[in-house]
């Protein structure tokens, strides 16, 4: 019985192996939710995330479960920005809704059932919808002086486009916030038409976009840039204010309620049975302030 049942579930989830059978597929699935799973052989993660598909396909049998060889169907997977393995994309009438990078099961399962249980968009809804979206994308591109649009994050960027972007702005100590598009399909496709703009990073200042890649190499170019987008305060201006936060300021490995190290818990131990009241700054959270005091010792700094 268990070995009839597993194999039912691989049967449930259908292999496509090129571009034509693909789009046949779409065609005939289009009265239902298709969920495509992106995924290369050699990848432990993909394996277990077609055993996840399994699973659901065993509970949702209402819902149609794609794998897809993204190294062998390479027409498909240029066409929908596949970059990296697992990736999933879910489709209604033949049409893109929604997207998962990575290999991240309860996020799969939580947005499969949620589309299983909607019923297809009405004309009347996708406005709704749309202009709800709007409304959420007006908010993200003010959400900070300079907004940063990319694809990963600024420590992890997953493109080079968006690493140079990022290196840009690095070296020219602009003040940014950034939003990954890969964890949002709905901002990654919806910010397109809001801005006019079809590729991505792009970079917002005051809610206004000033463009992409090349948009802001030639700013650089024309020494327009630094005028246009905020600076971040000097680590001179920053460590100022920290020093004059209050009047006693303990530098330390930690805080006050758990020191990182042996030195920063003798200090607050000396303070503590002083009743000297004082503030603390955890160096570990900043690494500019580490690097300026040091790695070996806590510093106190009061008012002379």
């Amino acid at each position: 019985m268990a070995a009839g049942a597993a194999e039912a579930a691989v049967a449930a989830v259908e292999e496509v192996g090129s571009a034509g059978q693909f789009e046949e597929l779409l065609r005939l699935k289009a009265k239902s939710l298709l969920v495509v799973h992106f995924w290369a052989p050699w990848a432990p993660q993909c394996a277990q995330m077609n055993e996840v598909m399994a699973e659901l396909a065993k509970e949702l049998p209402q819902v149609s479960f794609v794998k897809l060889e993204a190294e062998g169907v390479p027409e498909v997977s240029e066409k929908y920005e596949i970059s990296s393995v697992p990736t999933f994309l879910f489709f209604k009438n033949s049409q893109k809704i929604d997207r998962l990078d990575g290999a991240h099961a309860p996020e799969l399962t939580k947005k499969v059932q949620r589309h299983a249980s909607s019923g297809s968009f009405l004309p009347s809804a996708n406005e709704h919808l749309k202009e709800d979206l709007n409304l959420r994308l007006k908010k993200l591109t003010h959400a900070a002086p300079c907004m940063l649009f990319m694809k990963g994050t600024p420590q992890e960027p997953r493109c080079g486009f968006s690493k140079q972007m990022v290196e840009i702005l690095h070296k020219h100590n602009i003040q940014f916030s950034s939003f990954d598009i890969f964890s949002d399909e709905e901002v990654r496709q919806g910010l397109k038409a809001y801005s006019s703009w079809p590729t991505y990073p792009q970079l917002y200042v005051s809610g206004e976009l000033i463009g992409g890649l090349d948009i802001i190499k030639e700013l650089e170019a024309s020494e327009e840039l630094d005028t246009i987008c905020p600076k971040a305060p000097k680590l001179e201006e920053r460590l100022k204010v920290l020093t004059n936060k209050a009047s006693v300021m303990l530098f330390m490995k930690g805080n006050k309620q758990e020191a990182k190290c042996g030195f920063s818990k003798q200090i607050l131990e000396i303070l503590n049975s002083t009743g000297v009241e004082y503030e603390t700054f955890d160096i570990l959270e900043d690494e500019e302030e580490l690097k300026e005091n040091g790695e070996l010792l806590p510093i106190l700094r009061g008012e002379n």
